[in-house]
């Protein structure tokens, strides 16, 4: 044990000195840090910390975290491991600091403290982290004409840059990149190996020297490259064309925001009559121009992953209707990369329509022969670099909602993608590692093992191979990330889903099947840590039931293992099938000649039916009195597409759930509830163990009756997302009184509707529930994988309990 003597430097005639202090007794510490702390500066910051209380020993990443050994003092040791959690680095997530060995400090101490090589030491179990916004620091070197980075697009250090949409494997590592084909500059070099450099071992490290560098391309080949390129590129998009712009996850499809004929050829090319447009603006300020951004919205805009935040448009917003048509929110967000910033920094480009660099239907492209060989079919020129992505990412989509009754702003994910995947969700154990395939469109994959399930970017709709394609990537680069090879796959239920027949070719006897609402449900338990037994309000557009039906307006009661189905919307019929989804007017018809009776009463009460010809009247009647080609859906997504249709508010739809989104529209994002809602009837079981049925007759003839009082439209929607509201509690209510149950989750696409989510949750509270929805993925079929997940570990522990 070493001793420290302290002396006295007072006068030698004063008091006698004090008896020397025993110095604090010495230890050697093993300590591990779990985590996102790796790329994001976390080796550098033990480095500091441990010299700034006069530590000893070494640090380095290995395939589980931070490992780093430290001798000294214990109330140092005991400071270091507390900073080791409380002063971590902005982008780092640290789950888990643990003391795995203690013992005396070796007489002979080392000397100083060093930044060890990466160690491989087994199964990968670090987090890999999201792409993030370009900080501060970097941004200023940009903007500093005396800067070796003045203006360089790919500007980084270990505080911000592309992460996760690069890296191929782990340990985090530059020869483990996309960058690994760059070789660093002297200067670069310096920085890179410097432990006291915000770039000390910043993986995408480089310069206008050595590092990527941009090309602008034209139908017929490269028209400029580097500077000229961004120049050529800011008068493109002044001039009013379209420039498809690579950023860090996948490409943009890029035009001034203010020229509404720019915006119009935006649309026409891409085939988007009506689907909002995504914005990009420099600052808050650029935002507050355009929409009311209030203080919880402006932290996630800020915020590192840099999301779309869904904010309500201004009366006196100066931007084309064209943006976002019909719509009372625009999809907001900041730059994320140094790029952003130089294309914003041109007069007069102070707001960028930003949306999704595809062609219709088909994933964001993230590769420059992709973008090449098919953007031209919507851009004038196309913006890219030789830096390459390995992971494409789209952005993120929130939003936040307030109420005064809710205790804080409520953020819902729209879509959870780049700066929040991978991410892992924290849940109860996991009893085996299962790889779930999610659902059939806004899919994504899960992984999960131990108590962690590890959520994949927004991946799409599994209608095209290409988009196919990328879920099968995903899913081999989440496992092979976490060098997992997981026995057990979890499907949805459906048997023509492709996800589904993919698991059953390539493993088969290993396939867990899950009832697409059980999933909604699990999902939404698992994120909120919810045992016990629950009751699930699970609203969406279609999901196979366990009668072989479509289900999508349902109560399930139960857990992860199981439920059952304890009430339902009564089923609509749908007209032709999935046209119906297409052409909501068919089920506005089917469901007022359900409720009214007859053809001739159906579009005498609802003025937008009588487009319907006399021969389109005569086939639908047929089709729904006979039931031919007309299945039963018992789906609320579907009955808020025929309101919309009933009220002309959408007959045809051009994107998924325009007609619920454009019926919501008219409520302005206005919570109030109506003073008068419509009601639903309800038709109690006829026997034990059967389902409640809810009817929605009462309710299209109420609105029959307000349409013919000239009762405006806007109205009777109030009345209509008050009547579901007030039906939901309803029901849980006797539910309550049935089963005893008090746990409620809320989950299914439908819940995307702000005012149906937020005065669920108000109204179930204040009647006495726990209450709780998403905050951690998606509502929609993109949380599905987690739930599915959950399912599978639940049946495999019921199993275990079982052949013990």
């Amino acid at each position: 044990m070493q001793r420290i003597t302290i002396t006295s430097d007072g006068p030698a005639d004063g008091p006698a000195p004090a008896p020397p202090a025993e110095a604090p007794p010495a230890e050697q510490w093993l300590v591990r840090v779990c985590g996102v702390v790796q790329g994001v500066g976390y080796r550098p910051f033990v480095y500091t910390l441990a010299k700034s209380l006069g530590l000893t020993g070494w640090v380095l990443n290995d395939t589980q975290g931070v490992l780093t050994e430290v001798n000294g003092p214990l109330p140092q040791l005991s400071a270091f491991t507390t900073a080791l959690h409380d002063d971590a680095p902005l982008l780092s997530r640290v789950v888990e600091v643990r003391v795995e060995a203690r013992a005396s400090a070796p007489a002979r101490l080392p000397e100083g403290f060093e930044i060890r090589q990466s160690a491989r030491t087994g199964r990968s179990d670090t987090i890999v982290a999201p792409d993030s916004h370009v900080c501060d620091d970097c941004l200023r070197e940009v903007r500093d004409p005396a800067d070796r980075r003045y203006r360089y697009p790919f500007t980084n250090c270990t505080h911000c840059g592309p992460r996760y949409s690069i890296v191929k494997d782990l340990p985090y590592d530059r020869e483990q990149t996309t960058m690994a084909s760059f070789t660093m500059c002297g200067d670069c070099r310096g920085e890179y190996e410097d432990p006291g450099d915000r770039r000390y071992h910043a993986q995408p490290n480089a310069c206008p020297v050595c590092g990527p560098r941009l090309t602008l391309s034209g139908p017929s080949g490269a028209l400029a490259g580097g500077e000229d390129a961004l120049g050529g590129t800011t008068e493109a998009l002044a001039a009013g064309r379209i420039v498809a712009v690579k950023s860090v996850g996948g490409f943009h499809l890029v035009v001034d925001a203010r020229n509404a004929a720019a915006v119009a050829r935006l649309r026409a090319r891409k085939k988007r009559d009506s689907k909002p447009f995504a914005l990009m603006v420099a600052d808050l300020a650029g935002a507050a121009a355009v929409a009311e951004c209030g203080a919880a919205e402006a932290e996630l805009l800020e915020s590192p992953a840099r999301p779309i935040v869904l904010l309500r448009r201004r009366r006196d917003c100066p931007l084309p209707e064209e943006i976002a048509p019909r719509n009372p929110s625009l999809g907001i967000m900041l730059p994320s990369a140094p790029l952003h910033h130089l294309l914003l920094d041109r007069p007069g480009l102070d707001v960028l329509v930003m949306t999704s660099g595809n062609v219709s239907g088909y994933p964001i492209a993230h590769r420059n022969e992709d973008a090449l060989g098919q953007l031209f079919e919507v851009a004038d020129l196309v913006l890219h670099h030789d830096r390459d992505i390995h992971v494409r990412v789209d952005d993120s989509v929130v939003r936040c909602s307030e109420h005064p009754r809710l205790a804080e702003p409520l953020v819902t994910f729209v879509r959870r993608s780049r700066g929040y995947a991978p991410y892992p969700v924290e849940v109860d154990e996991v009893p085996e590692p299962v790889l779930a395939y999610g659902a059939e469109l806004k899919t994504t994959v899960a992984l999960g093992t131990g108590s962690k399930v590890y959520v994949s970017q927004h991946i799409g709709d599994l209608k095209n191979d290409e988009t196919f394609a990328s879920h099968k990537q995903t899913a081999a680069h989440l496992s092979e990330l976490y060098e997992l090879d997981p026995r057990h796959v979890a499907v949805d239920m459906h048997p023509s889903f492709r996800s589904h027949v993919l698991a059953g070719d390539e493993r088969p006897g290993a396939v867990v099947e899950v009832q697409h609402h059980h999933a909604h449900m699990a999902s939404c338990m698992a994120e909120n840590r919810m045992t016990g037994t629950t009751l699930g309000v699970v609203f969406d557009g279609a999901g196979y039931g366990l009668d072989g039906t479509i289900w999508g307006g349902e109560f399930l009661l139960g857990g992860f293992e199981e439920t059952e189905r304890v009430a339902h919307l009564r089923p609509i019929p749908l007209i032709g099938g999935d046209m119906a989804v297409h052409q909501p007017v068919r089920t506005g018809f089917a469901l007022a000649l359900t409720a009214l009776g007859s053809p001739e009463a159906a579009q005498e009460s609802f003025p937008a039916l009588r487009a319907l010809g006399d021969q389109e009247r005569h086939v639908y009647t047929t089709m729904v009195r006979r039931g031919l080609n007309a299945p039963p859906v018992s789906s609320m997504g579907r009955l808020f597409d025929g309101v919309a249709a009933l009220l002309g508010v959408c007959s045809h739809a051009e994107y998924e759930a325009q007609g619920p989104i454009e019926l919501e529209g008219l409520l302005g994002r206005d919570m109030t509830p109506a003073d008068r809602p419509y009601r639903f009837g309800a038709e109690e079981p006829a026997g034990e163990g059967l389902p409640t049925v809810v009817d929605p007759d009462p309710v299209i003839r109420e609105i029959a009756a307000d349409l013919a009082l000239g009762v405006d439209t806007a109205t009777v929607s109030r009345r209509f997302h008050s009547a579901v509201v007030a039906m939901v509690v309803e029901r849980c209510e006797d539910l309550r009184a049935r089963h005893g149950v008090t746990q409620v989750a809320l989950s299914g696409g439908v819940f995307l509707n702000e005012f149906l989510l937020v005065n669920c949750l108000v109204e179930l509270r204040r009647a006495g529930f726990d209450a709780r929805s998403h905050r951690l993925v998606p509502t929609n079929d993109g949380g599905i994988a987690l739930g599915q997940v959950m399912v599978a570990g639940a049946r495999m522990r019921a199993t275990a309990r079982g052949s013990a």
